[in-house]
């Protein structure tokens, strides 16, 4: 390790920058805290989308806080294709519909049936078209070198949902609503959207406001009691 100055060294022939944490009292962490909780727990799946247009500028700092995720190896395995066309839209939702329509008839078992009663969905799918953006998350297996040398990406899966997981959240932080729609197998989209053989559709989000009214199932949160275990 040898050192350049204050704010910068070098380690294993690669430059690093000193960073600068955030630093806040216990009181302010609490407050943070809790109030990014409350703020969180306000967001919820929406199904009924208004076409109120949202600007282009405000989706594309969505994307970049996406990409701030961590990764493996900080590869960034992902790939947003963002889709504001009414012609692709409409085909995304034909196709999209098709494999519900199979899912729901044929793939689907009782108990899967019974548990998304309460969501009041079906294998219908309007907001593929109404939501002014639909941004699909490809998850990118691998790369290839400018000669043509393939390597895989590491830690892929996970790495493509802690990006869409920020994806959300920032989606709710702008105001805006989303839902995670995951048609499966999810082959057409990567036809549609005309996507390499290395992306593979990880999820599909439709984006805007939500229409008015609009209403959601009457769902409860786990308590922390029941998703955490502390060790003292």
């Amino acid at each position: 390790m040898n050192k350049k100055s204050q704010n910068e060294i070098v380690i294993n022939g690669f430059k690093h920058v000193k960073y600068d944490a955030l630093e806040f009292s216990t009181n302010e962490m609490h407050e943070r805290a809790e109030n990014f909780y409350h703020f969180m727990d306000q967001r919820r799946s929406i199904r009924g989308f208004s076409n109120k247009e949202v600007p282009r500028s405000v989706i594309k700092n969505i994307l970049k806080t996406a990409s701030t995720a961590p990764s493996g190896a900080h590869k960034q395995p992902w790939t947003f294709c963002v889709v504001s066309n009414r012609e692709l839209k409409r085909k995304i939702r034909v196709a999209a519909e098709a494999e519900e329509k199979e899912t729901y008839e044929n793939r689907m078992g009782e108990r899967w049936r019974n548990d998304l009663a309460a969501m009041a969905t079906d294998m219908h799918k309007p907001f593929l078209e109404i939501a002014p953006w639909i941004i699909v998350a490809f998850k990118r297996a691998y790369e290839y070198e400018s000669d043509g040398t393939k390597h895989n990406n590491y830690y892929v899966n996970e790495s493509v949902g802690l990006a869409c997981g920020m994806l959300i959240t920032a989606i709710h932080n702008a105001g805006l609503v989303t839902l995670t729609h995951t048609p499966s197998p999810m082959k057409f989209l990567t036809k549609l959207l005309k996507r390499p053989a290395n992306e593979r559709a990880f999820l599909l989000l439709p984006v805007g406001y939500p229409e008015n009214p609009v209403y959601v199932p009457d769902l409860k949160r786990k308590p922390l009691e029941e998703i955490s275990v502390f060790y003292d």
